[in-house]
């Protein structure tokens, strides 16, 4: 199965150079406007975050238990500004579902 991309994109090695949410793998205007209701104004403010916090604080904030697939998103996301390669938001299903069974 082949990485995500959009439009052909080359990412840079460094990740801090990635201009915009909408620019990450897996990410559209939803999920970056989640991270903007966060406080994230950049990707790079990714880098080192907790996904599956982000996740519980998202629901806090929104009141709504949030579609468990959005943790995925949230993980690969994470992980790719952490330097991990891009992958499809599903890559990361078995892993959420792993954590949330273990909560």
């Amino acid at each position: 199965m082949s990485s995500p991309r959009k439009r052909g994109r080359i990412y840079p090695q460094d990740r801090t150079l990635i201009p915009d949410f909408e620019a990450l793998p897996n990410i559209g205007r939803a999920t970056a406007e989640d991270f903007r209701q966060l406080g994230f104004r950049q990707p790079a403010q990714l880098i080192g975050q907790d996904p599956y916090a982000l996740y519980d604080r998202l629901c806090a904030l929104t009141q709504t238990r949030q579609d468990p697939c959005v943790a995925d998103v949230f993980i690969g996301a994470v992980r790719f500004m952490d330097g991990a390669p891009p992958h499809h938001w599903w890559h990361y299903t078995a892993e959420r579902k792993l954590a949330f069974a273990r909560r």
